[in-house]
């Protein structure tokens, strides 16, 4: 009955959305009506209101929705979608304020002379405006009102000209900022959670293991990930339309023929174009390059957009006035002070030190408060032309609680299609596929692509995402990426807005275009375009690197970029290292043989043999390394014969671990009907003969398992064992091959800082005599204070310490803190002894050879990878991994 109740579900929100029925209200409705139907059925037929619901009650699934909402969109770190508003507002106030029609004006006249010229000119405003409004209705309608009576006025193919126009409208979805992608981080951020707990159960039911390493774990994203994972991926798709759009133009020069420009190309023209480009190229730059940077959260990227859109429309909407720049040049100028006081002063309020810092304070409050009169005045502009702020709030609050009533209605609905057991279902039909993932990624992203047929990109983000992204991301053979599902899954959504019947899209062109224009013209003209979609998803697919490198490459080298010793970086840092040792090997291990050369017998023992074993390590690092990727290729070699048993197997046991939960759950309900003794029309024996059914499939999976399957498996993971040794024991080796010669560098570093404390040290001799025991006390704790900031200082401190317990007791053996103390200070003046000398004999050749292995047997122990590594290891990790042999 369960299925029978998921179809009314799924039917009820099918019939409700293409009646026209608000999405906002057809969601939670279509849920609410089939919960109260399940449960009133229920209570008729079987006396239990929740009999025909998978798990739980009606009760617990109604407020399930809410209940979610509420726990994900109200804590305090999931803010990702306060971005929401703030890029609605920036997009329809740069709509508003007539930017995009200057844009278009000028990019028409550049390109114009061009064959093909103004279609590449709406491709190109297409783009620029989606990254700085992403309103789609808004791009398509401006687009449609003033590019397409020229186009239509110059020849120009009625299909090419629609098609161009509705096309280029939506590169808002996927070219960032875009509330698409933001939608799409919230729900993968709840689904990657879901897809690891998936995968540590997983490894633990198949290995044994409660712990999944880390490296294993499922990458998440965040909504700044989002945009930079889209922006390649936006920029082959704006490629792809702008060379499909040449080549037609050529091949049949009569559907876009070039349109001469009937002015001139001067400075006055020159100045009309920079001006209408170079404002939005700047927003882009600031709202975008604030996150690639790492300057700014996504949020606080928002914040800036908005109040750079309308510092925008302050200055356009006033053209032609007197004084209708000064807003924008008082913004301008108070932005570079605040920036030139960023890079001269370190402006901390609450660090206020010295009289620089307090005119810093004050030109900063300054600058600030310019910025803050120029954003103002520029708001009482949009405020008092047209009434223009008033209507921008308005939309934006329209838009803005559209998209969050569709979160609530989603999530009811998603916890209606749980509550029935279509979540299970799902994931037994695409895990139970043949072909592995990319047969159930084909069928999902097909499935989405004739969704978009009918639907709107919230509605598939919202409903289908939490349902499918869980599944996907938890297989550990394809191993992909949170961003490259999402940016995968947002070019796919972008096909919703061309495709016919319900393309909202050719909706908003329909709308504004003349009656020449026949409607299906523009259904043929969106066609090309859908098709260049779909070759874009194929390309991203093939190259995930497109979307990973760049979110890679700005984590690596930003000033939070986690450090060389992290899991995930270990296999692309080891396969740089051996491709660098081969160049560099013969040199590095000339500087070792050196160093070893060195004289040190005269350094303490516990330093003197922790220095020869680093140089011991150091020589042998480079066999080792050898002996890890020789590991890792009996490992691959092996994988080959192994793989496609594991495959089958792990299928059959994945089975039968699934119809083991099914045959419990059944044992559950029958035990529950015998003791009430409730059996309605033989259910029990129904019931007892579907699970002598289902233990009977079991035995059949458990005995298909081959013969050879214990003893492959177990010399497989004697591969797995012998590679994760090899791999421990180099990084081992390495690790120990640098950290005693930066230590010792780093008191060698330090002995001048060791040596001008000698007078406060040897005072100490003569304080046991002419002091009491507590006062002598207080002035040794304030020469160990003194050698706190000395490296590797801690033995003298601790020898001082000594005297200072002594001095604490009640009645101090004044003889043996004497001892102590001469022992304390013969320790310092040996080790000020050893390291001036070390320093003078050892410091330049010490200082040479660490510098000569610090990036690379000594990668592990920096803070940070170096620029050039880091490039190399976001290169390597952009791609995916196939991690199932580990499972």
């Amino acid at each position: 009955m369960e299925l029978v109740f998921l179809a009314l579900l799924i039917l009820l929100m099918a019939a409700a959305l293409g009646s026209g029925f608000p999405v906002a209200f057809a969601l939670p409705g279509s849920a609410i009506v089939t919960i109260g139907l399940a449960a009133l059925t229920g209570y008729v037929f079987a006396g239990d209101a929740s009999a025909y619901f998978a798990q739980g009650g009606p009760m617990n699934w109604l407020s399930a929705g809410v209940t979610n909402f509420r726990g994900v969109y109200w804590e305090v770190e999931r803010d990702t979608l306060i971005a929401i508003p703030l890029f609605v507002f920036m997009g329809i106030m740069l709509q508003r304020s007539k930017i995009a029609e200057d844009l278009l004006v000028s990019m028409a006249q550049l390109f114009g002379p061009v064959r093909g010229g103004l279609g590449i000119s709406v491709v190109f405003v297409g783009a620029l405006l989606a990254a700085t409004t992403g309103i789609v209705g808004a791009t398509v309608v401006a687009m449609g009102l003033i590019s397409l009576p020229a186009m239509l006025r110059n020849n120009y193919s009625h299909t090419l000209a629609t098609g161009t126009i509705a096309a280029s409208g939506t590169l808002g979805q996927i070219i960032p900022p875009s509330i698409v992608l933001i939608i799409l981080a919230d729900q993968l951020a709840s689904a990657v959670d879901q897809a690891g707990a998936v995968r540590k159960a997983l490894y633990k039911e198949t290995t044994g293991n409660f712990s999944l390493p880390s490296e294993f774990g499922v990458v998440s994203t965040s909504a700044g990930d989002m945009f930079m994972g889209a922006l390649v991926p936006g920029l082959v798709l704006v490629g792809l339309y702008m060379v499909y759009i040449l080549v037609v133009s050529f091949i049949r020069p009569k559907i876009a023929p070039s349109v001469p420009f009937e002015g001139k190309y001067d400075r006055k023209f020159i100045g009309r174009v920079v001006l209408s480009l170079f404002p939005p190229l700047t927003l882009i730059f600031v709202v975008l390059g604030s996150i690639i940077s790492g300057i700014a959260t996504v949020n606080q990227a928002g914040a800036i957009g908005a109040a750079g859109a309308m510092i925008m429309a302050g200055y356009r909407l006033y053209e032609g006035k007197k004084g209708a720049f000064r807003p924008a040049i008082l913004s301008v100028l108070s932005l570079v002070a605040i920036i030139f006081l960023l890079n001269i002063y370190d402006i901390n309020i609450k660090n206020i030190k010295t009289g620089d810092d307090v005119l810093a304070i004050v030109l900063a409050s300054l600058a600030v408060t310019a910025f803050l009169i120029a954003l103002l005045w520029s708001g009482w502009r949009t405020l008092k032309i047209d009434d223009t702020l008033r209507g921008v709030m308005i939309e934006t609050a329209k838009t803005t609680s559209l998209v969050f009533i569709i979160l609530l209605g989603a999530a009811m609905l998603t916890a209606a299609f749980r509550a029935f057991g279509g979540e299970e279902l799902v994931k037994e039909f695409l895990t139970g596929m043949p072909g592995g993932f990319w047969a159930q990624f084909a069928i999902v992203m097909a499935v989405i692509f004739v969704l978009g047929f009918f639907l709107d990109f919230i509605e598939i983000a919202v409903v289908v995402v939490p349902i499918v992204a869980p599944i996907l991301l938890m297989d550990p053979s394809a191993n992909v990426t949170a961003v490259w599902l999402g940016v995968m899954i947002g070019l796919n959504i972008q096909t919703s807005f061309l495709t016919p019947p319900f393309g909202f899209a050719l909706f908003y062109l329909r709308g504004v275009a003349p009656a020449i224009v026949k409607t299906i013209s523009m259904y043929k003209g969106v066609v090309p375009f859908i098709s260049l979609q779909l070759v874009a998803l194929v390309i991203v697919a093939i190259f995930p690197a497109l979307v990973n490198y760049v979110p890679n490459r700005v984590s690596l080298l930003s000033e939070t970029a986690p450090p060389p010793k992290n899991p995930r970086l270990q296999l692309c840092i080891e396969d740089y290292l051996s491709r660098e040792y081969a160049e560099t090997g013969d040199r590095i291990r000339s500087l070792v043989d050196d160093a070893k050369a060195w004289d040190i017998s005269y350094m303490p023992a516990k330093v003197r043999k922790s220095l020869e074993q680093s140089f011991v390590h150091a020589g042998n690092t480079f066999a080792k390394l050898d002996e890890a990727l020789a590991a890792t290729k009996a490992l691959e070699d092996g994988k080959k014969e192994y793989m496609p048993l594991h495959t089958a197997v792990r299928a059959s046991q994945s089975e039968a671990r699934r119809l083991k939960a099914e045959i419990k759950e059944l044992e559950t309900n029958l035990n529950r009907m015998k003791r009430q003794n409730a059996d309605a029309n033989g259910e029990i024996e129904r019931l007892g003969s579907h699970v002598t059914e289902l233990k009977g499939k079991v035995a059949a999976l458990e005995a298909s398992v081959p013969s050879n399957w214990k003893a492959d498996h177990a010399a497989f993971k004697k591969l797995l064992l012998a590679e994760k040794k090899a791999r421990t024991a180099y990084r081992r080796t390495s690790d120990q091959s640098y950290d005693p010669v930066a230590s010792v560098l780093d008191t060698l570093l330090a002995a001048d800082d060791l040596a001008a404390l000698g007078g406060s040290v040897q005072d100490l001799r003569g304080t046991l005599v002419s002091r009491s025991p507590k006062e002598a006390g207080e002035i040794i704790k304030g020469v160990e204070r003194e050698l706190s900031p000395v490296f590797s200082s801690s033995d003298i401190r601790s020898a001082l310490s000594k005297v200072r317990r002594e001095l604490r007791r009640k009645r101090p053996n004044m003889q043996k803190a004497g001892d102590l103390m001469t022992k304390a200070i013969d320790l310092y003046e040996s080790e000020v002894t050893w390291r001036t000398r070390a320093k003078r004999e050892l410091l330049e050749n010490m200082q040479t050879y660490e510098k000569a292995i610090r990036h690379n047997l000594g990668l592990r122990a920096q803070r940070r990878l170096p620029r050039d590594i880091a490039l190399d290891v976001a290169a390597c990790n952009a791609g995916h991994r196939d991690i199932s042999h580990y499972f």
